[in-house]
């Protein structure tokens, strides 16, 4: 698996912002009570952002697109010029 930047500047800026934010925040907060692990968490999580704005890979967008490929890939598969041009074997039926 290649991993090639997959957001922006912009984005990574912002994440890394907000990552260091509230890892100081959470930092400062678990000075206080080092017992909740809820605290722990969060760091780890805040840490990831750093890490993903400094790298500019988001394993989350890479996967969406990914997804998005494939569910593209297999609606080519199913077209509607196809769907609608098959020769239909039975009437349709009406009751009235």
């Amino acid at each position: 698996m290649k991993m090639t930047p997959n957001i922006g500047i912009v984005n990574a800026l912002i994440r890394i912002t907000c990552g260091l934010t509230m890892l100081s925040v959470i930092t400062s907060k678990m000075v206080k009570k080092p017992w909740k692990q809820s605290y722990w968490l969060i760091a780890f999580l805040s840490s990831m952002k750093v890490a993903e704005g400094i790298v500019r890979y988001c394993p989350m967008t890479a996967a969406y697109t990914n997804g998005k490929d494939m569910f593209n890939g297999l609606m080519d598969d199913f077209s509607i010029d196809e769907m609608n041009n098959h020769p239909k074997d039975t009437e349709t039926f009406n009751p009235s």
